[in-house]
């Protein structure tokens, strides 16, 4: 008997109402893949990158990671990167975080087990440079502001690391078009904001 039912009738209706409001859907979607957009964002469940930004299957590539590192050391997020910028062109390689992010929130407790601990390394010490406002205050529990601070500054160091990568700097030198972007999604009213606007 098939595994989780629901799951694949839901996947049966959806593919039935994409072919109902548009017959060719599939069929184009089979067609090249040229997305002008690269993100690399959470892998929080309620930050899918297409629905946040109204964008269809193949008019974004997605690399999804626990709090959005780009880690030169991740090879899956290193070739990502370069299969995004070398093979597909895409002209905008975008950061988001979300505010609320369990992974910094983790990288402000306790340690924890590898791997976990092992990825979460360079968010502690986003959290060990940028301080503690319990420290500020006398208490050991940090408070909602500075948790949403240190989301935005992970932003800001993701892209910061994106500046600094070869296969970032060659595409420049060549003359592709290339921006980067520093995001972050607010989960209460689903809405974007630009870091570097702000």
């Amino acid at each position: 008997m098939r595994q989780l039912p629901e799951l694949f009738e839901a996947n049966r209706r959806w593919s039935e109402q994409q072919k109902g409001r548009d017959p060719l859907y599939f069929e184009r979607l089979c067609g090249l893949q040229r997305p002008k957009y690269l993100w690399i964002g959470c892998a929080d469940s309620r930050v899918p990158a297409n629905t946040i930004i109204g964008l269809e299957p193949g008019e974004v590539f997605v690399h999804r990671n626990i709090a959005n590192l780009v880690n030169p050391d991740d090879t899956n997020c290193m070739a990502i990167l370069q299969y995004a910028i070398d093979v597909l062109a895409v002209e905008h390689v975008i950061v988001c975080g979300h505010y609320g992010c369990g992974g910094i929130q983790a990288a402000m407790g306790p340690v924890l087990e590898s791997p976990l601990e092992e990825w979460l390394s360079p968010l502690r010490q986003l959290v060990q440079q940028c301080g503690s406002d319990g420290e500020q205050t006398g208490t050991s529990n940090p408070s909602r502001a500075h948790w949403y601070t240190l989301c935005e500054k992970n932003v800001a160091s993701q892209v910061a690391v994106l500046e600094s990568l070869p296969v970032v700097r060659a595409a420049r030198e060549r003359g592709q078009t290339l921006s980067l972007h520093g995001w972050i999604y607010d989960l209460h009213d689903g809405l974007l904001r630009d870091l570097r606007a702000a």
